[in-house]
């Protein structure tokens, strides 16, 4: 018979949208960690990870989905139960490496304790961007030629485990989003000078990284993104299709409409 899911859940949309999808799952938060889910919600620490490994078998969940937006969380070590402890040596290590390394960690870790690491987008049909969508106004051939360019740094840079979006104007890069994320990047594109832009609006590009597995942190947009990129001044923004999830999906396709921007989904 099967098992249990736990979604655990971490700040932003994503995890309602899952716990709307699976009312019976069993729900998780994290001390320090805003979470907008309702109901019955266990709340757990980092630092107790033995804690959750054994709650959650109690509870006979077999299936985790990691859910919602989590900086790196503060640690304290002394507060460290013996499995934490144990595990902290090969964190730390992945740390150094990038958030895939990192997450990459993760995932074998509640593997290792037995439990199938779900990715959201494996739980709610379609929640990720269908190859094709196109919303609002249509980008001309200088958007197109920014889109290109775009990608083509998102590409260089994925070996590096940098980000997953690229703002380009003019053939000429404003930002690439690094571990401030999405908003700082286009809060900083929104203060560039006029002559850097040379006339040209603009276009936020946001792409999964080659071999990123999907199951943790897959790029999201949603509404919040949207007025992000109209308060930046582009003209519109592309989206990878099938590895890329739209949250609140109605609200954002009807924000792009609003602002008079494009949203394009295309396999990149």
């Amino acid at each position: 018979m099967a098992g249990k899911l736990a979604i655990l859940a971490c700040s932003g949309g994503l995890p309602v949208r899952i716990a709307k999808a699976h009312p019976e799952a069993i729900r998780i938060g994290f001390a320090g960690v805003p979470n907008d889910l309702q109901g019955d919600v266990q709340d757990h620490r980092f630092e107790k990870m033995g804690d959750l490994f054994a709650d959650l078998k109690d509870q006979g969940v077999d299936r985790v989905v990691f859910a919602g937006s989590l900086a790196r969380p503060p640690l304290d070590p002394a507060a460290f139960d013996p499995t934490m402890m144990s595990l902290a040596p090969r964190l730390m290590v992945a740390m150094q490496s990038g958030d895939d390394a990192l997450l990459s960690q993760v995932i074998a870790i509640f593997e290792e304790q037995g439990f199938a690491v779900m990715g959201a987008h494996e739980l709610v049909p379609g929640l990720t961007a269908e190859e094709g969508l196109a919303v609002g106004a249509e980008p001309n051939e200088a958007d197109l030629q920014d889109m290109s360019r775009a990608w083509d740094i998102l590409m260089a840079l994925s070996p590096l485990d940098v980000g997953q979006g690229c703002v380009v104007a003019g053939g000429q890069c404003l930002g690439i989003e690094t571990v401030q994320g999405t908003d700082a990047l286009l809060q900083f594109v929104a203060q560039t000078p006029e002559k850097l832009r040379r006339d040209f609006k603009g276009v936020y590009v946001k792409a999964a990284k080659r071999g990123q597995d999907l199951r943790i942190d897959m790029p999201v947009i949603g509404p919040q993104t949207i007025a992000a990129v109209a308060r930046a001044g582009l003209a519109g923004l592309v989206i990878e299709a099938g590895r890329v999830m739209i949250v609140e999906r109605d609200k954002t396709l009807r924000a792009v409409e609003d602002e008079g921007l494009f949203l394009a989904a295309r396999v990149l």
